[in-house]
């Protein structure tokens, strides 16, 4: 009989229905149990068609049945608990013309690197194919414009629609396009509400696959105007590993279930620093917390993000990693990251 780990090495030649990755890349595999009469594969499977699903046990059952000495395959389906009801809110939703998805990128406090991570994750899915626009909705500290680079306000259709800026194949917009450095933004909840709408729907989108929104830290007014004006395809929550923003991850979980938007999975940035001289790595803020709290909270583990110098020179310099060096190490951490969020939110029901 083949031990568990054997089994697992041959799995990775079974490939995601559509997708040139394989399961495990994809974190299919919760187990696997060698026994006398038979090998039981464990599957957790995210939001897949039934036609999916089917065709994924097939292709497992078909890997190990071939692999020596193996009498039996049983294949066990495990699926994430399903979203609470919506709660009411007491608006009422629109579509975006043309635009297929919204993912909502957000983070229970602030200084986790998460408009990093929306920025370079908009830029991995635009790399994997799909046309994206990139919204911040960070009234009071937008950063997305620094990131992309701030060449000139917006111009104005005819009709006095915004027309986002567009750079490295992707268009977007951000309040910092509107001010200048120094000026603070100091608004009530109500400005901060119109200014997300308009955003929203006075914005000459065009045809997109997916706009993703670069959400402010916390759980407030901003996050929950997004929520009533337009239906999400679902959420990803960036942490970093320490205790204390892991404290955190439930918030913004619980905030995405809370109004029925479903939570894409956790992303923990900042796992680790690799030393380039000693080769050393370095667990500054601990390490696993996001895997961790993503499991005991049942919603995907997206991935982990270390500490490079390049990813914080990239945003910087308005020349974000994945777009200046997409074979680098964390540029393909990106990619990987982006075609989770791609398989749920293609393979939702």
């Amino acid at each position: 009989m083949p031990s568990p780990n054997e089994i697992l090495s041959e799995l990775k030649k079974v490939k995601y229905p559509g997708f040139s990755r394989d399961i495990v890349s994809f974190g299919m595999i919760k187990d696997i149990e060698v026994a006398h009469s038979r090998v039981t594969v464990m599957l957790t499977v995210a939001s897949a068609k039934p036609e999916v699903i089917q065709k994924i046990v097939a292709d497992v059952k078909t890997a190990v049945s071939a692999m020596r000495d193996v009498p039996a395959v049983e294949v066990r389906i495990e699926q994430p608990p399903a979203a609470a009801p919506r709660a009411a809110t007491g608006a009422t939703q629109r579509e975006i013309p043309a635009v297929k998805h919204i993912i909502a990128v957000a983070s229970g406090k602030g200084g986790v690197g998460k408009s990093t991570v929306a920025v370079n994750l908009a830029l991995a899915l635009r790399g994997r194919g799909w046309r994206i626009g990139l919204m911040d909705a960070d009234v009071y500290g937008p950063s997305v414009a620094m990131m992309m680079g701030v060449d000139k306000p917006p111009a104005l259709t005819a009709e006095r629609r915004i027309v986002p800026l567009q750079r490295f194949g992707i268009g977007y917009v951000s309040m910092a396009l509107f001010i200048n450095d120094e000026t603070a933004v100091i608004w009530r909840g109500p400005m901060v509400t119109k200014l997300e709408t308009e955003f929203l729907f006075n914005v000459e989108w065009g045809e997109l696959d997916c706009l993703v929104l670069d959400l402010p830290p916390g759980t407030g007014d901003a996050q929950l105007t997004i929520t009533q004006r337009v239906a999400l395809a679902g959420g990803v929550v960036v942490t970093t590993p320490q205790d204390l923003a892991l404290l955190d991850v439930k918030r913004g979980v619980e905030m995405f279930r809370e109004v029925n938007v479903p939570v894409l999975g956790v992303v923990e940035n900042m796992s680790y620093y690799l030393c380039r001289k000693c080769g050393h790595r370095h667990e500054i803020f601990s390490h696993g917390g996001g895997a961790r709290y993503a499991s005991e909270l049942g919603v995907p583990f997206l991935g982990e993000l270390p500490i490079v110098r390049e990813l914080r020179e990239g945003g910087d310099r308005s020349n974000p990693l994945v777009a200046s060096n997409p074979h680098h190490p964390v540029s393909v951490a990106f990619e990987a990251i982006a075609t989770r969020v791609m398989q749920q939110v293609e393979c939702a029901p």
